[in-house]
């Protein structure tokens, strides 16, 4: 089955039986881990995935990343640093990358999608350990928690992962520890975010405890480095999960004091850092317009060129110049943009959760606020992308009937596989553009998949 069947399914028997709004959330309402960060915005449902469609995806995610790790080899000669100008980074940030560069790229990543009419599309790549929803497995045991969701996945062969659990294999096997081991491991977070995020991320250290780590949480300015070691208080460091991004280099002049301790410690090997830095390199939206340029087609196999067609939308560098169409056509790209607002959106290639994007068809995004932003943005580390129209998906409500909303897919790999999917959503009548928990619109919820060998 697929997902448009699974979906309809689940809604008329819902409807059938009369289930409240309230009952379908169920104990995620409860959930201490769940609302220290999302406060009570949950949706009523999963999404479901049928089984075909999972393996396209799953396929077509490995395939990315496998392309994406690689563009320094195939179109840079190895150079790194050559690379991460190319993406846009500065050379403070280049230098953190430098010294935590393990042997290979990370496998933990979170692709950001849309579905519309053709399939899954990406907005965007998150790589790394500075990841949120990876607790969407309590969000799939909440709602099978009630009777009729329970025996609609048994009659359809329906499960979840737990996400969290893959996490902690994931996180041992990448820091070279055997999977009985349980390390020192601190999520580490950024000064100015602490306050926010300490209540969560606490409890999400504790639920990381029980699964086999001993996870602590804290902020970078609460570690120290002394005698060959990083601490935190008297307890020696074996893994920082490193929750802080290379954004807070750029945040003052003291940045680099509290991180590059840090990093020094990794780089001499007396600490490992979950996941290295170089993650975010590739996670930019400058190598996904480095993916989609038509002059880099010819170093990619036409099966990856088939993937990343499918599943990339048309990103280019905001660079003067000719660029081709995906007809095959040649126009001036600053023509093409100022002519073309309605269907596109600027981003900068670093900021995350919508911060600094511009879309182009926005009514309050005159054709003279528009061509100002892209004239700006020129030669800069921003990108133009085609915009993608989501196809909605239907939700109960609180009556009984459905309403439609908009769902960014957040869907996890981990060690090459499928790991889970974290749904963010908002109703189309809300007019939402950027579907984010931080901006306190988005209402969440996990997956079921059909599993192998189900018809």
């Amino acid at each position: 089955m697929d997902r448009n069947t699974l979906t309809a399914a689940y809604l008329a028997e819902v409807k059938r039986q009369g289930i409240s709004f309230s009952d379908l959330v169920g104990s995620q309402a409860s959930s201490e881990l769940l609302n220290s960060f999302y406060k009570g915005r949950y949706l009523a449902r999963p999404l479901f995935l049928g089984r075909a469609e999972l393996d396209q995806l799953e396929k077509d995610l490995a395939t990315l990343h496998s392309a994406l790790v690689s563009l320094p080899d195939r179109l840079y000669g190895g150079d790194i640093a050559a690379f991460a100008r190319a993406v846009g980074m500065n050379d403070l940030q280049i230098s953190a990358v430098a010294r935590t560069r393990g042997a290979a790229v990370s496998s933990l990543y979170r692709a950001d999608l849309y579905l519309d009419d053709s399939g899954f599309r990406l907005l965007e790549l998150n790589m790394g350990s500075a990841l949120g929803g990876m607790d969407c497995g309590d969000m799939a045991i909440a709602h099978l928690e009630h009777p009729v969701l329970a025996a609609f996945a048994q009659e359809h062969d329906l499960d979840y992962v737990d996400t969290m659990r893959e996490e902690v294999k994931l996180i041992l096997t990448e820091t070279g520890y055997p999977q009985d081991a349980s390390p020192t491991m601190v999520m580490t977070d950024w000064p100015s975010s602490w306050e926010y995020l300490e209540p969560y991320l606490t409890k999400y250290a504790a639920r990381l405890s029980k699964l086999g780590l001993d996870a602590h949480a804290a902020h970078i300015g609460q570690l120290k480095v002394a005698e060959g070691r990083v601490w935190l208080g008297d307890r020696p460091v074996d893994i920082i999960y490193r929750v802080f991004t290379l954004e807070e280099l750029m945040e003052s002049e003291e940045a680099p004091k509290l991180m590059d301790p840090i990093l020094d410690a990794v780089a001499r090997g007396e600490v490992k850092l979950m996941t290295p830095m170089d993650s975010e390199m590739f996670a930019s939206k400058g190598a996904m317009a480095i993916l989609s340029d038509e002059e880099n087609r010819s170093v990619f196999s036409a099966e990856e060129l088939a993937c990343l067609d499918r599943i990339l939308p048309w990103t280019r560098m905001v660079r003067p110049g000719p660029v081709t169409l995906e007809d095959g056509s040649q126009v001036d790209l600053l023509d093409y943009v100022l002519s073309h607002q309605d269907d596109l959106v600027l981003k900068p290639t670093w900021l995350h959760g919508g911060s600094g994007v511009v879309l182009g068809w926005l009514k309050d995004v005159t054709p003279e606020s528009w061509e100002k932003q892209v004239r700006a943005a020129l030669d800069g580390p921003f990108v133009i992308q085609r915009r993608i129209r989501p196809v909605p998906e239907l939700f109960q409500t609180e009556d009984g009937d459905v309403t439609p909303w908009i769902v960014a897919w957040g869907v996890f790999m981990m060690l090459g596989r499928y790991a889970g999917a974290f749904v963010r959503a908002a109703t189309v009548e809300s007019n939402v553009e950027v579907i984010n928990v931080a901006g306190g619109h988005a209402y969440v919820s996990a997956c079921l998949e059909e599993q192998p060998g189900a018809e």
